[in-house]
């Protein structure tokens, strides 16, 4: 948990994904918690399954920008766009994954895919990485397109924000009808999560 009241955060995924309300909930949370908030969106193409980029600095009053190497978390909703921005990303930042591609309509077959494994452990050689299937968690939790706030629940232990504050913000900006279903999947990403980490410490 981040005891600091500080965390830059970057949120990226393709369009579609829900990238945008991850971070508003986010973002609004901090502000309702009284911590200074400041949020930027940019987009590689516009169209759904374009790649998008959010950057959220909670608890300063700098730029909106997050500056090369200067995130503390990258929130990745696919794996490729994880590897796209990760030198946004500290050098003892954390890495939150979903394991669940993404396929571009330029790729005509998974085998033109990178290999998400392959992905992880790169990955791993240099960051701390939780990688889950948040594709398969918004399953259960009711509904595919809640991965985004399972991607939320499961970084919600980094967020200098209580988690009663996240889960009001989630009532507030999801669909009336999809309340439960997105309050599920939050807390199946932090329970996830949070049995990724306690498995990671045990390790020698």
């Amino acid at each position: 948990m981040n005891k600091n009241n500080k965390l830059d955060l970057v949120i990226a995924g393709v369009g579609g994904q829900g990238t945008i309300l991850a971070s508003d909930i986010i973002g609004k949370s901090s502000v309702l918690e009284g911590l200074p908030v400041r949020a930027a969106e940019t987009h590689g193409m516009a169209q759904r399954g374009g790649s998008v980029i959010n950057h959220v600095r909670i608890g300063t009053d700098l730029g909106s920008m997050i500056p090369d190497q200067g995130a503390d978390v990258l929130l990745a909703l696919e794996p490729v766009e994880a590897i796209r921005y990760i030198n946004h990303l500290s050098e003892n930042g954390i890495v939150v994954l979903n394991t669940k591609p993404v396929y571009p309509v330029t790729v005509t077959s998974s085998d033109q895919y990178p290999d998400v494994s392959e992905i992880i452990n790169t990955l791993k050689k240099k960051y701390e990485v939780y990688p889950l299937d948040a594709s398969e968690l918004a399953i259960k939790a009711g509904h595919p397109q809640s991965m985004n706030v399972v991607m939320v629940g499961a970084v919600s232990s980094y967020l200098p924000i209580s988690k009663n504050r996240l889960e009001e913000c989630i009532k507030e900006l999801v669909p009336p009808k999809t309340v439960d279903i997105n309050l599920k999947a939050f807390e199946l990403g932090r329970e996830n999560i949070s049995q990724l980490i306690e498995t990671s410490a045990k390790k020698p």
